[in-house]
């Protein structure tokens, strides 16, 4: 079951394979500079970095991918459960905001988008703390 403690995805074959080899290459080609820096020794090191902030860009591409379709969902969800005269309040959450809003329920998010907006609360990872009905999102990339 997922919760605050356990939500975060970690996605193996990114996490735990891809990202060590393509660091690993790193580091073996820019070993291999110590023994001088011909071109093909230069080519080598630069390329196992393009490599990986190729694969760091990658991620943090679909997250922020991610963090738009929360807020268009957000933004919809709210506009069921808000009060008409509420709906300003939509307009007013920031991105951050959002994502830590997503795993509350539909009946305590009214109250805390409230309290949220009252209290001024910035970061996603207070919001998700104050959570009490979670909601899984295993749908997450």
């Amino acid at each position: 079951m997922q919760n605050y403690a356990n939500h975060r995805k970690t996605v193996p074959l990114f996490h735990f394979v891809a990202v060590p080899i393509l660091l690993a290459n790193f580091l073996y080609a820019s070993y291999h500079l110590r023994w001088g820096l011909d071109l093909p020794r230069v080519m080598a090191a630069l390329t196992a970095f393009a490599l990986v902030i190729i694969a760091f860009a990658a991620r943090v591409f679909a997250l922020k991918v991610q963090d738009r379709v929360i807020r268009l969902e957000m933004r919809l969800k709210l506009r069921e459960l808000l009060p008409a005269d509420r709906h300003a309040d939509i307009m007013r959450l920031t991105p951050k905001q959002f994502v830590g809003l997503r795993f509350a329920s539909d009946a305590e998010l009214p109250v805390l988008v409230a309290q949220v907006l009252k209290d001024n609360i910035t970061s996603a990872d207070a919001i998700k703390k104050m959570v009490t009905d979670w909601q899984a999102d295993d749908l997450r990339a």
